[in-house]
């Protein structure tokens, strides 16, 4: 039978370790600046509790924010890739229609699972596996962190994974998960290095990763792209890792991990001379500065989930499970 605290003995518990470490691992640097090393006991992340509370006041202010077109109504319940592209997506959509989203069907999560890491130190996170009734049967992963006792649960990761694509995952006797450092040794590629192992693969190639509709299927898709009657399109791909973008990562029940990771990726579309530039959609524009002339670069904002094998586990390529990007601004000349 699982364990669970009540929420005011967790936190509790939580702000005492985290006193008691900060007093006990004071140190003064060589420059004379004190350095808190930060709380060492491993507790879950959450209680269940309040981890379905979280998840309920995000679909909330989700639902509001979408229904007015006003980011600001869930801002505080979104950080890092998801918060970017959201944020881009509302603003377009009240450029375009001031009076609130004419197409609104609230969002509605159901059979929601939580995996809820013990872990030391910050960020705090865990993992919401849900149904929705938006995307088909696809299950609706969302990833909520907080950096402090003080601070809100926020969504900083949501894609969508196909039936039966969620691994099992590594648990102890009370159901708490295990999370995965960034900078472990033991899978194929290490979670921190995620990002950039994926940017230089959407360039060069190469068989870090499985195939898929996210690796060799979008090449190839670029690729296509590339060249057009009368346009031309180049793409440059960047890691996201720092701050509320670094990669989160989940023990799976074979030893892997289930890692989510940011990317940023930026489009640049140039007319031959001579012809014209085609006319963006209006939610394009929504977000462009400047005159579109001849070029326009785009900016987009992804958020991936992998299936990360275990070394000697014999096939290592990371496979993505899902993505999920949204441009976030675009300049014209």
């Amino acid at each position: 039978m699982s364990r669970d605290r009540d929420p005011r003995t967790l936190r509790r518990s939580a702000r005492s370790a985290l006193i008691a470490a900060s007093v006990t691992a004071l140190s003064l640097t060589a420059s004379g600046c004190v350095v808190v090393h930060g709380e060492r006991e491993i507790l879950p992340s959450t209680t269940r509790a309040e981890a379905a509370k979280a998840l309920q006041e995000f679909t909330t202010a989700y639902n509001e924010a979408d229904k007015a077109y006003d980011a600001s109504l869930d801002a505080d319940h979104t950080t890092g890739a998801l918060a970017d592209i959201d944020s881009a997506r509302l603003k377009a959509g009240r450029t375009n229609s001031p009076d609130g989203n004419p197409n609104h069907t609230p969002l509605k999560l159901t059979d929601a699972k939580y995996t809820i890491p013990k872990k030391a130190g910050w960020p705090r996170w865990f993992l919401v596996d849900a149904a929705g009734n938006k995307g088909g049967t696809a299950r609706w992963l969302l990833v909520f962190t907080r950096s402090s006792l003080d601070d809100p649960f926020q969504v900083a990761y949501l894609t969508l994974v196909a039936p039966g694509k969620v691994p099992r995952f590594k648990k102890d006797a009370d159901g708490w998960a295990e999370s995965v450092p960034v900078n472990s040794t033991g899978l194929s590629v290490a979670p921190g290095d995620l990002s950039q192992d994926y940017t230089t693969y959407l360039k060069n190639g190469g068989e870090t990763f499985a195939d898929g509709s996210h690796t060799s299927q979008w090449r190839a898709l670029r690729e296509k792209n590339a060249k057009k009657p009368g346009l031309v399109t180049q793409y440059i791909d960047e890691p996201l890792t720092n701050g509320d973008y670094q990669p989160l990562a989940l023990r799976t029940a074979d030893g892997g991990a289930l890692v989510f990771f940011t990317t940023r990726h930026y489009e640049k579309q140039t007319a031959y001379a001579g012809t014209s530039f085609p006319i963006p959609g209006k939610d394009v524009l929504a977000l462009t500065k400047g005159e579109v002339k001849q070029s326009l670069l785009m900016e987009f904002v992804s958020n991936e989930v992998a299936l990360d094998p275990p070394k000697g586990s014999g096939s290592e390529q990371v496979t993505i499970l899902g993505r999920i990007q949204g441009m976030t601004s675009a300049e014209g000349s």
